[in-house]
């Protein structure tokens, strides 16, 4: 069950956002509700999704939609419309989508497939992820790998870091020169400047909360930059939007960084000189109350994805061959997940054969004492033969019906019957 940026205003997204500070609280939450057996949370500046593993599909939704109602302090109804669900293959078929970079605003993005082993890694630390959502991720990083290896889906710009810089470029005509403030060392904050480098851009100022990662990431791109870099704290990034042309924010902060009322006297000291903001931050770094500031133009995630859209459709044509590999994937997933299933109760079957069969053995051992050592194997290779023709068509029978409906009562039949 989840949301993104397509199902819902970016005002309430924000709200559903799990901070990595929160995640283990969160995952906690979740596997303590009666109807989630494991859980893995995938929340990211676009998205918020729970996978779970249960047996009581309607009573699962109640909990985790209950629970995205606590996260956010939305009562269920106000995102109830937006919220979608999938099961069985759909929810397989949805996660795999997601790795190779289909249901991302930038179309082929590579920072979603780490993040989607990030969650995975922090739900098995936690242990909320058990056996089934890790076989499930395991797979899921698998096609997101071959996706990427196998179409081109991955090439050109394919990170929402890239693509902030890239909107920015566009915007104010070209970086060349200019004088950039990225905040945040992060991911996204590091993608950004890295981008930033690369295009040539002027002076460069990088701010964050910690002043000891700042200094390390300017030092790192200030060698390709063309002025060079510098670290700020976070206390001088009002006085830096007096000489900057440009602002790039996208930390983790849990809200508003920025208000307006730091950056109105800051406009004054600009002498009539425009100033950009690009705030790719979910929950946003910026009070969207900046736009109404004269001489100072604020884009955020919502302008990002129309760029965005914008801007694939070279990769378009690779959506079909990223489509065939996941529904490749879904049914391999399908028959690796349905023998794992059988695999046990048939193993469990044999197993009660063979008891039977020793047991009878031991309770004949008097009347068998006067055979010799070649009549005794001819009697042991017989029971054994017996044994395995009578379990071969149950054997082959639940094996093939495995993971379907049918499956489930043939199973449940031979537990009854055999007593497994």
């Amino acid at each position: 069950m989840g949301l993104n940026h397509r199902t819902v205003p970016l005002e309430l997204l924000e709200r559903m956002t799990v901070s990595d500070a929160n995640l283990p609280k969160a995952l906690h939450d979740l596997r303590s509700r009666p109807s989630v057996h494991e859980a893995v949370i995938l929340s990211t500046c676009m998205r918020t999704e729970v996978y779970a593993e249960t047996d009581r599909f309607h009573a699962a939704i109640g909990d985790v939609r209950n629970f995205l109602a606590e996260l956010s302090g939305a009562p269920p109804e106000a995102f109830s419309d937006h919220i979608y669900d999938y099961y069985d293959e759909t929810a397989v078929a949805h996660l795999f989508g997601v790795a190779a970079g289909l249901d991302s605003a930038v179309l082929g993005e590579g920072e979603i497939l780490g993040q989607v082993r990030t969650a995975w890694e922090r739900a098995r630390e936690e242990e909320a992820a058990g056996p089934v959502l890790s076989g499930l991720f395991r797979q899921a990083i698998e096609v997101g790998k071959r996706a990427r290896t196998e179409t081109a889906i991955g090439r050109g710009v394919t990170s929402l870091a890239a693509a902030a810089v890239a909107m920015a470029a566009e915007t104010v005509g070209s970086l060349v020169g200019r004088a950039v403030l990225v905040v945040g060392t992060g991911e996204m904050g590091e993608g950004m400047a890295l981008a930033l480098a690369a295009r040539g851009v002027g002076r460069m100022v990088v701010a964050s909360r910690s002043e000891a990662r700042a200094r390390a990431l300017a030092e790192r791109v200030g060698a390709v930059a063309a002025a060079g870099a510098t670290a700020v704290s976070m206390d001088e990034v009002a006085g830096q939007l007096g000489v900057v042309d440009v602002l790039l924010t996208g930390t983790g902060a849990p809200g508003i960084l920025l208000n307006a009322d730091e950056v109105a006297p800051a406009l004054a000291r600009r002498g009539g000189r425009p100033l950009l903001i690009v705030d790719i931050a979910v929950p946003r770094d910026v009070d969207p109350g900046i736009r109404e500031l004269a001489g100072v133009r604020l884009l955020d995630m919502d302008d990002l994805v129309t760029f965005a859209e914008a801007g694939m459709a070279g990769r378009r044509g690779e959506i079909g061959l990223v489509r065939a590999i996941v529904a490749e994937e879904v049914e391999r997933y399908g028959d690796v997940a349905s023998a794992r299933t059988a695999a046990p109760l048939v193993a469990a079957l044999h197993e009660r054969g063979e008891a039977l069969r020793q047991a009878e053995l031991e309770r004949l051992a008097g009347r068998l004492g006067s055979l010799d050592e070649r009549q005794r194997r001819a009697v042991e290779a017989l029971t054994r033969g017996l044994v395995a023709k009578l379990l071969h068509d149950p054997t082959v029978r639940l094996k093939a019906e495995a993971g379907t409906p049918r499956g489930e009562r043939l199973a449940e039949a031979l537990r009854t019957l055999f007593k497994l």
